[in-house]
């Protein structure tokens, strides 16, 4: 692959957003919308390093928003986006790249393989340049005053984004040739295809991406916000338990007590469905199983409510953020009749898991008299968790 250097445009103000700060330094999430950028392409494989071009004004604001990242020293921009762009070519011109791959600093949510085209196209194409673009999909009209004077053929028409990848040499020539044309002609060069274009290099078109837009209004920037956000996981948890039938005169299940001739054995109140349920929670936040967390061999739990069990994997779902989508449990035994009492082990599995009933399945089978299901001697229950988790950077 030819070395290959990023040039990030980051001198602009963005009067259009609004607020205190250039629209490049105000936040999306926990980053800021250079940073972002930044990241996207220093991370990115066929990038092996980062220029950007900034405000002199802006020297503090940059320097704390990049504390961490291996970058080249910031160029200071110019007047127009012509200049600065030219700033920031000019800035490589010690060592310079085969390939120069621009991109404006308020598109902060650039794929990788978006990037990967770009130059791709350029490194294996014999083109000047490439530049990511979308389809013109919506009617277009030409307004002559407040009026529509016509509609405009949209075929053929198509939307320019960055990152737009060139041959350095070129490129830089095709700049230095522009602003030679002084700024009243500068000012029009609003992307560096246009420079390119008027310096006769060809250029080759490759996918661009809607997700991809640039940054220019309030809205644009809540709506980054919106798409930065951490995008939740369904994870899934199962959990299996079974306790053996003892004396007693009652079984507790899914924290329902049903009459029944035997009672189940167990260290706690024995309730085998919320013992699966827990394990089951437990298993899709990957925090171990019950055991862990109440051993059998502490007598504090001697005789506790299971509930209690379920309540703390609960607990620890929401402490990870987690939500939890919906459960399902099967009942395996031969007696008691589970129907009966269905709609109450719902209800109640319900309130403490904090979701609606509808969200709960509780199921009873046999083992049509095989095993030891089959001959009453216990109950098994098979449970199964679903649960939505915020997705972080570190763990994508």
């Amino acid at each position: 692959m030819p070395r290959t250097i990023a040039l990030i445009v980051a001198a602009g103000r963005g009067h259009r957003v609004g607020g205190a700060l250039p629209k490049q330094y105000q936040s999306i999430g926990a980053r800021s919308v250079l940073r972002c950028t930044l990241e996207q392409f220093s991370g990115h494989p066929a990038i092996e390093a980062v220029q950007v071009v900034i405000a002199a004004s802006d020297r503090v604001l940059y320097d704390a928003q990049t504390a961490g990242l291996v970058l080249r020293p910031a160029a200071v921009g110019g007047p127009t986006r012509q200049r600065s762009v030219l700033n920031g070519l000019e800035a490589l011109t010690d060592d310079p790249p085969a390939i120069v791959v621009i991109h404006d600093a308020v598109r902060p949510l650039v794929s990788p393989s978006i990037i990967s085209r770009t130059v791709d196209a350029v490194a294996c194409r014999l083109v000047d340049g490439a530049v990511a673009c979308l389809p013109v999909t919506d009617t277009l009209k030409r307004i002559e005053g407040e009026r529509i004077a016509g509609t405009v053929d949209r075929q053929g028409l198509w939307r320019a984004q960055t990152p737009q990848a060139f041959r350095f040499e070129p490129l830089l020539a095709a700049h230095r040739a522009a602003a030679g044309l002084g700024d009243s002609e500068d000012t029009a060069l609003t992307d560096d295809v246009t420079v390119a274009e008027r310096a006769g290099l060809e250029i080759a078109m490759v996918e661009g991406e809607e997700r991809n837009f640039k940054i220019t209004t309030a809205d644009d920037l809540e709506r980054a916000r919106r798409e930065a956000a951490p995008r939740p996981e369904t994870r899934i948890g199962t959990g299996f338990d079974v306790h053996a039938f003892g004396p007693g005169d009652s079984v507790t299940l899914a924290g329902i007590t049903i009459p029944h001739v035997r009672g189940l054995v167990g260290h706690s109140d024995a309730d085998v469905a919320l013992h699966a349920l827990t394990d089951a929670l437990l298993g899709a936040i990957a925090a171990g199983d019950i055991g862990l967390h109440f051993p059998p061999s502490d007598p504090q739990w001697r005789g506790v409510a299971s509930e209690r069990f379920l309540r703390h994997a609960v607990s620890l779902v929401a402490h990870e953020g987690g939500r939890i989508v919906n459960v399902d449990l099967t009942l395996i035994c031969e007696q008691p009749r589970i129907g009966p009492y269905r709609e109450q082990m719902r209800a109640r599995i319900a309130g403490i898991l904090g979701i609606t009933p509808s969200r709960v399945g509780i199921k009873a089978t046999t083992t049509e008299k095989l095993g030891f299901t089959g001959r009453s001697e216990g109950i098994a229950v098979q449970a199964v968790a679903s649960v939505e988790m915020p997705v972080s950077r570190e763990s994508s």
